[in-house]
């Protein structure tokens, strides 16, 4: 018989599983039910990836399939596509803007 828990999301709030994520420097995040900002970024990507890629296509394969939204997402989505919330700049350029800056000393090294 398979246990099924009740709790909402349950899978995070697991002591052993945070504890992992910590570790590997992720931060567990966790909405209220039926709260409208959880999961909201991802959701924007797939409805993005969604629009653009997947229903203007039909897939012979799974492995045309990866390809394709692998090119949509890494290709258009995170590198040419601008975003208003961004100051109209690609996620790529506003995290070379924004990022942390490399320091000259550690090249020379």
């Amino acid at each position: 018989m398979r246990a099924s828990f009740g709790i909402h999301g349950s899978q995070y709030v697991s002591l052993l599983l945070s504890k992992i994520m910590r570790g590997y420097g992720v931060r567990p995040s966790m909405g209220s039910i039926s709260s409208q900002w959880d999961n909201a970024a991802m959701e924007s990507l797939m409805g993005i990836v969604k629009a653009e890629c997947v229903h203007a296509r039909t897939y012979a394969t799974r492995e045309e399939a990866a390809l394709d939204l692998f090119e949509c997402i890494e290709v258009i989505y995170n590198r040419a596509r601008t975003y208003s919330a961004l100051g109209y700049l690609s996620p790529v350029e506003f995290e070379k803007a924004n990022g942390p800056k490399e320091n000259s000393r550690s090249k020379a090294a």
